[in-house]
């Protein structure tokens, strides 16, 4: 076997690694239902009162970001795990 292969395979923080994205996989498709819930339920509230919810704007808003932070760890854009593990985002990316 090569040298780097076997290097690079023994690594524990790649394997750390890539636990952290089977669970961030699992709470992504979570998160991606929860999005959904949240347009439907605004759509209703437009066409029943005219306006949007306020708190529902908010929620939508981290939950997008949230999203934002999990497909940047994903892509090895950057080594911040987001949260449970980090806090929980702002409302811009």
């Amino acid at each position: 076997m090569d040298k780097n292969l076997q290097r690079n395979l023994q690594q524990g923080s790649t394997w750390m690694r890539i636990l952290y994205m089977v669970l961030f996989a699992f709470i992504y498709g979570i998160a991606e239902m929860v999005v959904f819930g949240i347009a439907v339920i605004q759509v209703l509230i437009k066409l029943v009162t005219g306006d949007t919810n306020p708190q529902l704007l908010v929620l939508g808003q981290g939950l997008s970001v949230y999203i934002y932070q999990m497909m940047q760890f994903f892509t090895f854009n950057t080594e911040e795990r987001p949260f449970p593990f980090g806090p929980w985002p702002g409302n811009s990316p």
